[in-house]
């Protein structure tokens, strides 16, 4: 990756070789190698190479950075965070948003400045709407990539801001267990029903060993509350489902399976849900 002027300029490279099929133009003066596959982190080498050099990454490219898979894609924006003071006007594809960065940048050695994994995560929690934040924290601690204490204890260190308030409500109703944005979905809906609140990933064996790890449970009531995306159609999935479906009803449990339809008529969801804590 590199600059096209400098390049040109060196010698190592003439006007109409740079703009051969050899070379990709990733942004204004940016090329790479054309047979390198295009992906997020190469986009952010590339706003590397034009942006301030105290500019620092952030938000869902930070996460990239931190090894995060899957939050941010080749056609996402690339964000950069950069101090007050400093100017900075990129071609379209970046997101730059001004803030202090003091203590909150990490620099390794030959590798993108980034903000730091709990900054990160505060800074994307005071963005949105709360179900949105409380979805995305959820993943983020699943993922290994941050603490939810830590992200409790600064976001309650947050002076009053823009987002602080957001912020607070999300590090409280996350809780990092969900296996899918879904889940965590369900629980919210679940939470403010004014349902019991449930065992996420509560583990059932019997005789045989273990059976299930269920997205929501009631184990009292041996209720289970599955979102329906945890049962696939691979090939031999849907035998492996039947009989772990039918070991979990030879040991007493009814299970309720949510879909995304059931989501969009939660009113309905909650009374089927409730319905089967009352037969208990």
């Amino acid at each position: 990756m590199f600059r096209g002027t400098s390049a040109v300029r060196a010698g190592l490279l003439s006007p109409d070789q740079l703009r051969s099929s050899a070379w990709r133009r990733l942004r204004q003066d940016v090329y790479v190698d054309a047979r390198l596959p295009l992906t997020h982190l190469v986009q952010a080498l590339g706003v590397r190479l034009v942006a301030p050099p105290e500019a620092a990454f952030g938000g869902l490219t930070a996460v990239a950075l931190w090894g995060g898979e899957g939050f941010a894609g080749r056609d996402d924006p690339v964000e950069v965070v950069v101090p007050p003071g400093a100017r900075w006007r990129p071609s379209p594809g970046v997101v730059v948003r001004t803030a202090t960065l003091d203590g909150d940048v990490v620099r390794p050695p030959r590798a993108l400045p980034r903000t730091s994994r709990v900054r990160t995560a505060v800074d994307l929690v005071r963005r949105g709407p709360v179900d949105d934040g409380v979805v995305l924290l959820d993943r983020l601690v699943a993922a290994g990539l941050v603490r939810l204490p830590e992200v409790r204890d600064a976001v309650a260190g947050l002076p009053r801001c823009r987002g602080s308030r957001s912020a607070r409500e999300v590090a409280a109703l996350a809780d990092g267990l969900a296996e899918s944005p879904q889940e965590t979905r369900l629980r919210l809906l679940m939470h403010r029903a004014g349902l019991p609140a449930p065992t996420p990933q509560h583990r059932v064996v019997d005789d045989e060993g273990f059976v299930a790890r269920l997205d929501f449970a009631y184990p009292a009531r041996k209720v289970a509350i599955e979102y329906d995306g945890a049962w696939h159609a691979e090939p031999g999935q849907f035998a492996r489902d039947r009989r772990r479906l039918n070991r979990l009803t030879a040991a007493g449990w009814r299970v309720v399976f949510v879909t995304a339809a059931d989501l969009r008529d939660p009113a309905a969801l909650v009374r089927r849900i409730a319905a089967e804590l009352d037969r208990w």
